[in-house]
């Protein structure tokens, strides 16, 4: 996909059965960010089996979104596919994403994409302070980052935080795997590139079921600290400084 200089940045939202946020979602993005612009929206549907797909299109239909692309998976493949499949459409040189279930807040994008854009870093992350989850999940959300920079040799606060701003280049030179967009803040620093953590709003999910629980993350996750481990010293970090 070719830049197209004059978007300002691509917001990735990949959505998974999640009918009841996507056009609050949808409405609320344009609201936020449209004095931030020009840019787009790619939003990522991971083969959902409810209507938000078709939420989808309807808002489209009704609004004349020109900023607004649709993207549907052949097959359901996970969030990092859909986040990846984002990033590869992207027209815009500097990558936003965020989840699609109302919890993160896009009010918190303009200052995080502003410090790329002005080359302090190649990537900015979110850190939840106050999550609004449950216990459970705020505890098993610290051990397993806790876990995951002792195997990684790394140091991110919040590794799940779904709304990040980074430079496209990252997301394309990155090795692809399942789980990989909790780990973008590390591969971005393997690849040589300087990340920022900024603390950003958590909100509580207005509607629909969280995807992701302990028990389905425990293991896989930690499978994925093992691989990162062996990658931070079998990646090819090669960049061509010239062509004669």
């Amino acid at each position: 996909m070719n830049i197209t200089p004059s978007l300002r940045f691509s917001l990735v939202v990949p959505v998974y059965n999640e009918e009841e946020n996507v056009q609050n979602l949808l409405a609320e993005v344009i609201d936020v960010l449209r004095a931030h612009g020009p840019f787009e929206v790619i939003v990522v549907d991971d083969a959902s089996q409810d209507r938000t797909l078709e939420r989808l299109r309807q808002w489209q239909a009704a609004n004349g979104a020109d900023w607004l692309r649709l993207a549907a998976l052949a097959q359901n493949c996970g969030q990092s596919a859909a986040v990846m499949a984002g990033a590869e459409l992207a027209r815009s040189a500097i990558v936003a994403t965020m989840d699609g279930d109302l919890q993160n807040d896009p009010r918190d994008l303009p200052t995080m994409i502003d410090r790329v854009q002005a080359h302090e870093c190649d990537a900015v992350v979110g850190v939840r302070r106050q999550r609004r989850d449950t216990l459970a999940r705020r505890v098993s959300s610290r051990l397993g980052n806790a876990v995951r920079n002792w195997l990684t040799g790394d140091r991110v606060t919040d590794a799940a935080c779904g709304i990040k701003v980074i430079r496209r280049e990252f997301f394309l030179c990155a090795p692809r795997f399942v789980g990989m967009h909790r780990f973008m803040a590390t591969l971005v620093r393997y690849q040589g590139g300087v990340v920022i953590e900024q603390d950003v709003n958590h909100r509580p999910r207005a509607a629909g079921t969280a995807k992701y629980g302990i028990g389905n993350r425990v293991w896989s996750g930690l499978r994925d600290c093992f691989a990162m481990r062996w990658l931070r010293r079998r990646m090819l970090l090669h960049r061509v400084k010239e062509e004669i």
